[in-house]
């Protein structure tokens, strides 16, 4: 078995703030770790969920992943993130299994993990992240 557990679940979000609020007022939540992350033209806080995280995610510029999937889908679930103890031999495995990846080879992550995307037409519509920490 490839995949450890569920690192994260993101959300995307037009006010990240608000989002953030939302969370506390109607769950208790509490940011464990925020980061804006330029190669991605994000922000996000992620907020624990045991040994998981609710990723929170807004685009910092108009030309992000992030910002195109909002535009056209607005806001929601944007992708579930699995943790993998290799990344590199995970996306491989994935790839090998017919998965489209949407990263040829693993990259640095947000909280100094490394990750690499499968695109939604390879893995039954949803946009998957693997997550080495």
């Amino acid at each position: 078995m490839l995949l450890t557990e569920i690192d994260h679940v993101a959300i995307a979000v037009r006010d990240l703030d608000a989002a953030v609020e939302y969370h506390r007022r109607a769950f208790g939540a509490t940011v464990a770790h925020r980061e804006t992350v330029e190669r991605d033209g994000v922000e996000e806080a992620l907020l624990a969920v045991a040994d998981s995280y609710i990723q929170l995610v807004a685009a910092t510029r108009p030309d992000s992943p992030v910002a195109r999937f909002v535009e056209s889908r607005g806001e929601g679930l944007h992708h579930v993130g699995y943790r993998v103890a290799d990344c590199a031999a995970a996306l491989a495995a994935v790839v090998a299994a017919g998965a489209t990846p949407v990263d040829r080879e693993p990259r640095p992550g947000s909280r100094g993990t490394t990750v690499a995307f499968v695109h939604p037409r390879g893995a039954f519509g949803t946009l998957v992240e693997l997550v080495e920490e």
